[in-house]
């Protein structure tokens, strides 16, 4: 299927690996000019290359923190016309609830939530002005399910889908489409590394410990596995597309099925 992206110009913010990684990739081989990010100029330049090997498309790169507004006022000067903005940048870290400071809260919510409302009224006007964009928040099926081990980042996952609905409805009437993307568990990066460190502790392969975890803690998973990034990205490549004009307002789940709920 052609969806219609070749020339679009996207940024995926925490781009250099992981779920925003495979998001870029599927945008540039879709034909979009995409824009890497990642803190650094080495990270940066290593994902972006890796892209261009596999798709043969055209991407560039921006080094810096885009949970800092000087970054994220940088990178829509050095590409004004951005008309695909993935807010996908975000951080996650298991811990009891008596043991989160506010510095903590103010952390991740500066991150996962603030990073992407700079970037998508910086990316705004331009969009405003072609009539056509997209918005997409990389959420998560935490913001319907809470993680105990983790309410903190359950609540910025909660904010972004509130964010992504209101920005929909202020959008309303125009070429510019806002939705929310709720993965499920992943294979992620940062998952891949945190299982594996606590596979190893308990004397476990990563298989075994996958195994167990869905028996236990997630056990209303359907696919019984951690997804891919890639199979997240799909989903994000095609709302990222003219084809899915009719969709926006969304809280759109590619969580292998662990919300118990058909709606």
């Amino acid at each position: 299927m052609d969806l219609k992206l070749k020339d679009k110009l996207a940024l995926v913010s925490g781009s250099t690996a992981g779920i925003g990684h495979a998001i870029a990739s599927a945008l540039a081989g879709e034909g979009a000019r995409v824009v890497i990010n990642g803190r650094s100029e080495a990270s940066v330049a290593e994902a972006a290359a890796k892209i261009k090997r596999a798709t043969g498309g055209q991407v560039y790169g921006f080094a810096g923190d885009l949970g800092t507004a000087g970054a994220a006022e940088e990178v829509v000067r050095l590409y004004p016309d951005i008309e695909i903005l993935v807010n996908n940048l975000g951080i996650f870290e298991p811990k009891p609830f008596e043991q989160i400071p506010d510095a903590d809260w103010i952390r991740f919510f500066e991150v996962n939530v603030l990073s992407g409302v700079r970037l998508a009224r910086l990316c705004l006007p331009a969009m405003r002005r072609a009539n056509w964009g997209r918005i997409i928040f990389i959420s998560s099926e935490s913001a319907v399910q809470i993680p105990a081990e983790m309410i903190h980042y359950g609540m910025t996952k909660t904010a972004q889908i509130a964010v992504a609905r209101g920005l929909a409805e202020a959008v309303a009437g125009t070429g510019i489409t806002v939705n929310s993307i709720l993965p499920g568990p992943t294979k992620s990066r940062g998952v891949v590394d945190f299982v594996g460190a606590l596979a190893q502790a308990a004397g476990q392969t990563f298989g075994e410990f996958e195994k167990e975890f869905f028996e236990k803690v997630r056990p209303t998973s359907l696919i019984k596995r951690f997804a891919t990034p890639e199979e997240v990205a799909s989903l994000v490549a095609y709302i990222a597309s003219p084809l899915a004009s009719a969709t926006t307002g969304a809280a759109l789940r590619v969580d292998g099925g662990v919300v118990k709920s058909a709606f």
